[in-house]
């Protein structure tokens, strides 16, 4: 995955419209001026390949921990209303405020632990809990849709505009400074979920045989929940709400390393799903450029049909 994450990145940042030489490439890291691939370099190609790597390692590892968390493979931020949460803050922030920036990711981070927090309270006590959870999600995940779109019907046609396309989930003007703050939070939080992913699989025991083998599971349930949402809106409030990352790499993880809740392998998974997409939504329709979301969207949704017929199918669906 690592060998796969790298020859993408150099295809992303060097294959395009503009090619880029692999030994100018380092040329102009290393500080040298090349007019033309500089610019194309430095300020567009390279910035999308690394906030790609970053945003999907992020959505990657927390759509992994979630699905180990509620026993779930359907279940992840983006379908249990945690990645929409993060979406209403920041829609609502930069539409009916017109802030950018560092307030738009604390308006996201207060909207995903805001929807965190009522589906942990709508959890109850052992051996149901996930399920609450999950339907809570579900539930409201579609009342914070209707909230974004009564803010965009009350947004001016631009501000509508920029607002979708930042919904539909977009690496198109990424700063260097943000790629600085989202490297930052990614190398604190994934470390620390990769710390608690240890325990996890002993929830898939029932909470309460969990619970007598020494685990606290409301602890361990809510410091999960926290760095995932942590992850998500902090992912989100940069690149908008990109869909089915955090859904499709869990499932793929654990078919590469089954019976282990491959949190790492996950975050993987979602940088080379990003990258990737990234590439084909620059390049599959010639002179059109689609926000990354689309392609993830197209492949995600077959996929999740697919897992639920699986389901429906297996002896422990019928």
């Amino acid at each position: 995955l690592l060998l796969l994450l790298v020859a993408l990145v150099l295809v992303r940042a060097l294959l395009g419209d503009y090619r880029v030489s692999f030994v100018d490439a380092i040329a102009i890291i290393g500080g040298e001026q090349i007019p033309g691939a500089s610019f194309v370099l430095m300020e567009s190609t390279l910035p999308r390949a690394v906030m790609a790597v970053l945003a999907g390692a992020a959505f990657g590892a927390a759509g992994s921990a979630f699905q180990v968390l509620l026993r779930n493979p359907l279940a992840s931020p983006d379908v249990l209303g945690i990645t929409l949460g993060a979406s209403a803050g920041a829609v609502i922030a930069v539409v009916t405020f017109g802030v950018r920036g560092t307030p738009v990711t604390l308006a996201a981070l207060a909207g995903a632990f805001g929807a965190a927090a009522l589906i942990l309270s709508q959890a109850g006590g052992r051996g149901g809990a996930t399920g609450r959870m999950v339907l809570v999600g579900v539930a409201l995940a579609a009342g914070l849709s209707a909230v974004v779109h009564w803010v965009l019907v009350r947004a001016s046609i631009y501000q509508a505009q920029d607002a979708l396309i930042w919904l539909s989930g977009s690496l198109n003007s990424v700063t260097w400074a943000e790629i600085a703050r989202l490297l930052a939070l990614d190398a604190v939080l994934i470390p620390l979920l990769l710390v608690l992913a240890s325990a996890l699989p002993v929830l898939g025991l029932g909470d309460d045989l969990a619970a007598g083998l020494g685990v606290r599971v409301g602890r361990l349930r809510v410091g999960v929940t926290a760095i995932v949402v942590a992850l998500v809106a902090s992912a989100t409030a940069v690149v908008g709400p990109i869909a089915f990352v955090g859904f499709l790499a869990g499932p793929i993880a654990r078919r590469l390393v089954p019976g282990r809740p491959a949190i790492g392998i996950g975050a993987l998974v979602g940088a080379v799903v990003v990258v990737a997409a990234d590439h084909v939504a620059a390049y599959a329709i010639p002179g059109t450029a689609l926000p990354v979301g689309v392609v993830t969207g197209l492949l995600g949704a077959p996929v999740l049909l697919w897992m639920l017929r699986s389901r429906t199918t297996s002896p422990e669906g019928r």
